[in-house]
């Protein structure tokens, strides 16, 4: 697959002082014309006719420059001093460049979602070369996405829940997630209920107010009616949940398809290492291939965890709680390329945790990683990592669901225990191993993009498209209808 970057030419510093200078003038003019469209007459002809020959006898790229550098209120603006600037103003690379500019998400995010998402389900595959790019008019997105209301973002993930607003760089809550409310026996819908509520009260955000993009955990695994009933159930409820507390618009997906989102994918295979099992899904085009077969590992962020911490008492470091041990993990621990050659060298470390002194870890910090690939050093009986996701390889193969043979070889990694340092390279290796060569030459481990917040930045993505919620969402009305629908038949 390729991905491609706009390349948005720079001023000659030489010429930045004129260029200024200029910009300054046609600034002025902008205000001019603003000015005199309140008030219901032309602007000045002389000043007019004075500014635009001395701007009509630039280069196009000159001027281009300039109009750069006014910002794009102004650069839209321009069209109404001098008509000649209509087809200059309305030039793709110039509302490219204010994107890129102008817009807090990162550029290549921001291309990727509006040429491959912005129109939703059925997603197409990403194209082999640049011809089959699809075409974008950036002066129109940059006009949807100044109008777009801003989202709640949920990432309710197995272990935390990540949450905030569609227009802040990341996250600014935590918490346990909607799995962790109330007890077994608590119905999933006051479940739900307790956790959007909670939610919104911590944002101190009316729910009413605005559409929300929330992610799904990876959870029913099977193709079964039975696991298929499960996960409509749960959909289900969160959608009854948000409406009954009168959210506009609902946007909720998969979280595996969101990782794979905020890593500009929308085919490969996406490991999830949850808090408590591993999941491995092959996703088609924003879809789950469930009859392809989700590979579960059961290990999670738990027993990574929980393995530390046995290391350490069978050193005797005491430590007062878990989410001590959980930091020295993510501080300290990774994982070896080679364990057996890892094992003969010094990888001494200290890490002070506040309250408790310096803790001094040695091969447990990457023994601890290690179990991804080797089970049995945690007494685990389980596939390796690598062979759980070598066997998903190996199953899309065979499934031939589409005559590109290569949408499965990008690996995209997810989950607060997958940011290991060295994880992405190690199974990366080990695949290439492992695979029938005829199927590992382009098979590519992606590490999470945005670390342990990579569901959330995917889900982001969604809630920040020119076109939300329009075909990503479902509405209120939209909901009950089905509903109804379905209750007479």
């Amino acid at each position: 697959m390729i991905f491609w970057k706009l390349q948005v030419a720079s001023p000659h510093s030489s010429d930045s002082e004129t260029q200024t200078m200029m910009a300054t003038l046609l600034r002025k003019l902008c205000v001019c014309s603003e000015t005199a469209s309140y008030n219901n007459h032309r602007p000045s002809s002389e000043a007019a006719a004075s500014s635009g020959s001395l701007l009509e006898s630039l280069p196009s790229e000159i001027v281009m420059q300039i109009v750069r550098l006014l910002g794009p209120k102004q650069a839209a603006q321009l069209s109404v001093v001098n008509r000649k600037w209509r087809s200059l103003i309305s030039d793709n690379e110039l509302w490219a460049h204010f994107l890129e500019v102008h817009n807090p998400q990162p550029w290549d995010s921001v291309l990727f979602s509006e040429t491959f998402l912005a129109s939703a389900y059925p997603l197409l595959p990403l194209p082999t070369s640049v011809a089959e790019i699809p075409s974008v008019s950036f002066k129109q997105v940059y006009g949807q996405r100044a109008r777009l209301p801003c989202s709640v973002i949920i990432d309710g993930g197995s272990g935390y829940c990540k949450y905030g607003w569609s227009t802040l760089p990341c996250p600014s809550w935590r918490s346990a997630t909607f799995l962790e409310f109330g007890n077994v026996e608590t119905p999933i819908y006051t479940r739900l209920r307790h956790f959007f509520w909670t939610i919104y009260s911590r944002m101190k955000a009316k729910p009413s107010s605005q559409p929300v993009v929330v992610s799904i955990p990876i959870c029913h695994y099977d193709d079964t009616e039975s696991a298929k009933a499960s996960r409509r159930q749960l959909k289900e409820a969160i959608y009854t949940a948000l409406f009954d507390m009168n959210v506009p618009a609902v946007c909720a997906l998969n979280q595996a398809v969101l990782a794979l989102f905020a890593a500009k994918q929308t085919s490969g295979i996406v490991v999830n290492i949850g808090f408590q099992v591993t999941s491995v899904v092959p996703i088609l085009n924003g879809k789950v291939m469930r009859k392809v077969g989700v590979e579960v590992v059961g290990l999670g962020a738990l027993k990574l965890t929980g393995f530390l911490r046995e290391q350490m008492q069978q050193n005797n470091m005491s430590f007062e709680s878990m989410y001590t041990v959980r930091m020295l993990k993510e501080k300290l621990c990774y994982v070896a390329i080679d364990y057996e050659a890892e094992l003969s060298k010094d990888t001494q470390a200290s890490f002070e945790a506040a309250g408790e002194g310096w803790f001094i870890l040695k091969k447990e910090r990457f023994q601890t990683g290690e179990i991804l690939f080797q089970p049995r050093l945690a007494g685990v009986r389980a596939m390796g990592l690598h062979q759980a996701v070598a066997l998903c390889i190996d199953h899309c193969h065979s499934a031939e669901l589409t005559a590109d043979t290569n949408w499965f070889k990008t690996v995209v990694l997810c989950g607060g225990s997958a940011c290991l340092p060295g994880l992405a390279e190690r199974l990366e290796k080990e695949l290439h191993a492992l695979v029938d060569p005829n199927l590992s030459d382009r098979i590519t481990v992606i590490p999470p993009p945005y670390g342990a917040d990579t569901a959330w930045f995917g889900a982001k993505m969604i809630g920040n498209l020119s076109t939300f919620p329009g075909p990503w969402c479902i509405t209120k009305k939209q909901f009950r209808q089905k509903h109804k629908t379905n209750r007479i038949w």
